[in-house]
């Protein structure tokens, strides 16, 4: 297990509450205010919002908050925090992205990245698997 937390949580079953009121509850709740301190990244297909903080808190504790909190119950809604990960997906990339450019980008300090040990480039698809070195890489 380890000790450093993910900056993102994720909410499962987030049909009954639209996005707006989505924003608002997160507001409520952690006292920071959405695209300032958080982004919100909502996901309809499998019905899940993943919430990324900006600004430095602590998950565990909102996420307790989450599982406790009046409003989030009534919505039949969980929140849970996004398990680190050592690899992402890239999609909807340019026909003409090069796998040494993508690989430089999620390099990029100012990318939020971090040294890579792989990218798998996927030109059918316009896609790349990117592994990073560690997870902390991806953030």
């Amino acid at each position: 297990d380890s000790a450093e937390a993910s900056h993102s949580v994720v909410f499962e079953n987030i049909k009954s509450c639209s996005p707006d009121c989505l924003h608002m509850l997160l507001e409520n709740i952690s006292g920071l205010t959405v695209d300032a301190d958080f982004t919100v990244e909502l996901i309809p297909e499998i019905n899940v919002a993943v919430v990324t903080f900006i600004k430095s808190i602590d998950t565990k504790d909102f996420v307790k908050k989450c599982s406790q909190h009046k409003r989030v119950k009534e919505y039949k809604m969980t929140a849970r925090l996004l398990e680190l990960t050592q690899t992402i997906k890239a999609e909807n990339l340019p026909d003409n992205i090069s796998g040494d450019y993508l690989t430089m980008y999620f390099e990029s300090a100012r990318s939020g990245g971090g040294p890579v040990s792989d990218v798998k480039h996927f030109r059918e698809e316009n896609s790349a698997i990117i592994t990073f070195c560690d997870h902390k890489g991806n953030a």
